[in-house]
């Protein structure tokens, strides 16, 4: 690979809510589900919170909300414990792969891009908090459709998911790209901006289908062009505080924003 640092040679992407299922509903319906199972009643931007983590870590990141943690001691008549992390991850996955199953439609626009940034030289990563199970089957979904990444690593490959950065530095090691000025994380959520930080990389947070916005696509082409703004607005405002680079509204703009990185780059 070159080693001008004024070129991208790898883009790392997210799956669901950056690459796959927009709105990244497949995650929040299963977190829903599996609470419901146990009589407590969590809402759709509780289940988003904690979103791109590890899913075991993300039911740990629910618990610990104060509102859910009392809602679970009104419901059992005690705290929550590891062990019932373990009983709820076990019925967690099930219901992850039905939802992964009604999901995994690509993004609009994503081949485009892909097909563009290939024509570069550039190479293609996905990582994703799912557990290889789950990772597997929206990437076979994702490959009947003609998306199929250069390399591929879910949080069951590493010690440690996001916001950690080993997804990132794994996927740099196995495609020969160094150093991290020439890597470019694009995700839809608060920790793949972090994990990229984390890595040295550049970031870039898509808004339309994201976790954050977390809306269908019909859903989301169903608002007036107010609505839009203002949703847009809030989940850029959200990637800004996380320290993204670049928020863009949608995956199609992505392949414009990669030539402004470099040594002289300015985030606007």
């Amino acid at each position: 690979m070159s080693t001008n640092d004024s070129l991208i040679r790898l883009v790392i992407f997210d799956w669901a809510g950056t690459t796959v299922d927009f709105g990244s509903r497949a995650p929040a319906t299963a977190f829903r589900k599996v609470f419901a199972a146990h009589g407590v009643e969590v809402s759709d931007a509780e289940a988003r919170k904690p979103m791109g983590l590890n899913k075991r870590e993300h039911l740990v990141a629910m618990l610990r909300e104060s509102d859910i943690a009392k809602s679970w001691h009104d419901v059992k008549g005690q705290p929550w414990t590891e062990a019932d992390v373990d009983v709820m991850y076990e019925q967690f996955v099930p219901l992850q792969l039905s939802a992964i199953e009604e999901t995994t439609s690509l993004v609009p626009g994503l081949l485009d891009v892909i097909d563009q940034l290939r024509s570069q030289n550039i190479a293609i990563g996905g990582t994703t908090g799912y557990f290889r199970l789950a990772a597997e089957t929206v990437a076979n979904t994702a490959a009947t459709q003609g998306y199929t990444p250069d390399a591929n690593m879910c949080a069951d490959d590493v010690q440690q998911g996001r916001p950690a950065p080993w997804m990132i530095y794994q996927i740099m090691h196995e495609l020969g790209v160094y150093p991290a000025a020439h890597v470019v994380k694009v995700g839809d959520t608060v920790a793949d901006i972090q994990a990229g930080l984390n890595a040295g990389c550049w970031t870039v947070g898509v808004c339309d289908s994201s976790s954050l916005m977390g809306l269908s696509l019909e859903d989301y082409r169903s608002l007036s062009n107010s609505q839009r703004s203002e949703r847009l607005k809030q989940t850029k405002s959200t990637f800004e505080a996380a320290g993204a680079h670049v928020m863009i509204e949608s995956i199609s703009e992505l392949p414009s924003v990669l030539e402004r990185f470099g040594p002289a780059f300015e985030c606007v």
